[in-house]
């Protein structure tokens, strides 16, 4: 296939024939439009971008994603962090319904599961904050094959929210693409600011063709959340370690205190790289995630 790619001819702007199939496969309601990034970082900063002005703020949950506090101090907006309930990362309503009305932030992100702590938040909490809030509403849904659950079949109930994903979790994180689906009159608008010719041709070329065999991902996915499962009960088995509910592609644990560092050092001494969260401080102290 990547033989036949004119590597002398420009991409298609609009990557035409990839957003039918991403929005064929991945479930896409009619009528809603598609934007793609290089991975959803590129898409995070077109939305913060789009959004700057004096005074704007972006709201997303502690912890989080790094690359959205990241991002939005890059373009100037405030960053408010509404911290997850310390016992179980759930997010907490109260304090992010007080948060957005007195920040009336312009860019909400909601990982759905989260990313380092891996658990998906109540979509009733979720629908809470998406009926308070007078901004723009982002589900990342990065983690969704391991998930299930998702918010795209609600597109077109509130005209300020928007799924985001990635096939980098699907196991193509080297082709660099993500999308946005939301209401077209948004992916307009947001499309002026995206770089031209920002999906390159093997990408387009690659990602299409992977996405006819989305049924091979679908049972990667499903074999994934299988050793999941098995892996929870065995990290529940060591004494010593609180291992957190995770919906994603990884476990967060708590090692006993002060011994997370040393954990790490010796699994990769024994030629096993897992993520030590520790460094982070607050609620991750101690903390460890293996994928």
């Amino acid at each position: 296939l990547l033989k036949t790619v004119e590597l002398n001819r420009y991409p298609d702007p609009a990557a035409k024939q990839l957003c039918e199939q991403l929005a064929q496969v991945m479930k896409v309601p009619e009528g809603q439009g598609l934007l793609l990034g290089n991975g959803s970082d590129e898409i995070i900063q077109i939305l913060a971008m789009a959004l700057a002005k004096p005074g704007a703020r972006l709201m997303a949950f502690d912890p989080g994603f790094v690359m959205y506090k990241l991002i939005a101090e890059l373009v100037g907006l405030e960053y408010v962090g509404v911290p997850l309930n310390p016992t179980d990362f759930s997010l907490d309503l109260e304090q992010a319904l007080i948060a957005i009305r007195s920040y009336q932030p312009e860019l909400i992100f909601i990982a759905y599961p989260n990313n380092p702590t891996g658990n998906a938040f109540d979509p009733m909490v979720i629908d809470a904050i998406i009926e308070e809030a007078e901004g723009l509403v982002i589900i990342d849904e990065a983690y969704q094959p391991f998930a299930e659950d998702t918010f795209m079949s609600r597109l077109g109930r509130h005209s300020n929210v928007m799924v985001m994903r990635t096939v980098s979790k699907l196991g193509l994180a080297g082709l660099r693409l993500g999308f946005l689906a939301g209401a077209p009159q948004w992916i307009e608008e947001l499309n002026k600011i995206r770089l031209p010719y920002n999906i390159n041709v093997l990408t387009q070329a690659s990602a299409t063709f992977a996405l006819k065999h989305a049924d091979v991902f679908d049972q990667q996915a499903a074999e994934i959340r299988l050793q999941r499962h098995k892996m929870q009960q065995a990290l529940e088995s060591i004494n010593g370690l609180q291992v957190f509910p995770s919906r994603a592609n990884f476990i967060l644990f708590k090692a006993p205190a002060g011994r997370a560092n040393g954990v790490f050092a010796d699994l990769k001494q024994a030629g096993i790289l897992i993520k030590n969260l520790s460094p982070v401080g607050g609620v991750l102290a101690d903390c460890l995630r293996v994928t």
